[in-house]
C-alpha cells in the first residue's frame, strides 16, 4: 500500500511545524479484561468550532495535568496517514483563556494498554470503547496486526473521529456501533 503525502491546504503554509501523524483506530466491544492499564487519564478535548483546532486538558492519577491546543489538518484521502498535526502546549493560564471560545466537548477515559491508547467515552457516547495506535514509520504502521479482541478497524470511517464525536448524537452512536454488532 503506497501512502500518499499530504501538502498544506494553502500553499503559503507549507506545515513547516506540523509532523505526519500515522494511526489506526479500532473499535472495541469493551476493554480487554485480562490486561491491565499501566496509567490512566481522563481526556477533555473541546473541538473549536468552525476550525480544525482542539484544546485538550489531560489529567493523571498522580494529580498532573498536562494542556495541549493542537491542530489537525485532514489527509486529503482516507487511510491511516491521517493528516497533519501541530502541538503547541500550554500554561494552565493560555488554556483557560483558549477554553474560553465556543467549543464543543468531549471526555474520555483513556487507558494505557500497550500497543494501545484505549478510550472509554463519557456522557452521551457511554458504550463506546476505541483503541489507536501510532506509529513512526509507514512500515511498522501497515505491518500491525491488531489483537483478536478487536471488533473491526474503523481508521478510514470518517464518523469515528474525535471531532465527529463531539457532535454525534446519542442515537448516532447507537446506529453506528449496530452495524458491528455492538449495542450499548
Amino acid at each position: 500500500m503506497q501512502i500518499g503525502l499530504m501538502t498544506s491546504p494553502d500553499p503559503a503554509l507549507p506545515g513547516k511545524y506540523a509532523r505526519f501523524e500515522r494511526e489506526r483506530r479500532f473499535l472495541l466491544a469493551d476493554l480487554p479484561r485480562n490486561l491491565p492499564a499501566t496509567a490512566l487519564r481522563t481526556i477533555t478535548d473541546r473541538y473549536l468550532i468552525g476550525t480544525t483546532l482542539r484544546l485538550r486538558h489531560v489529567a493523571d492519577q498522580q494529580g498532573g495535568h498536562r494542556y495541549k491546543f493542537t491542530q489537525k489538518i485532514p489527509a486529503e484521502r482516507p487511510g491511516p496517514v491521517q493528516g497533519l498535526i501541530t502541538n503547541t502546549y500550554l500554561s494552565r493560564t493560555e488554556y483557560d483563556l483558549l477554553a474560553a471560545l465556543p467549543a464543543r466537548t468531549l471526555v474520555k477515559t483513556r487507558h494505557s494498554i500497550p500497543p494501545f491508547g484505549i478510550d472509554v467515552f463519557a456522557a452521551a457516547l457511554h458504550g463506546l470503547v476505541l483503541a489507536e495506535v501510532e506509529f513512526e514509520t509507514d512500515d511498522a504502521m501497515l505491518a500491525f496486526r491488531p489483537p483478536s479482541y478487536v471488533v473491526a478497524e474503523v481508521t478510514e470511517d470518517r464518523r469515528f473521529t474525535g471531532g465527529t464525536f463531539a457532535t454525534a448524537s446519542r442515537e448516532q452512536l447507537t446506529s453506528w456501533l449496530a452495524e458491528f454488532g455492538i449495542d450499548i
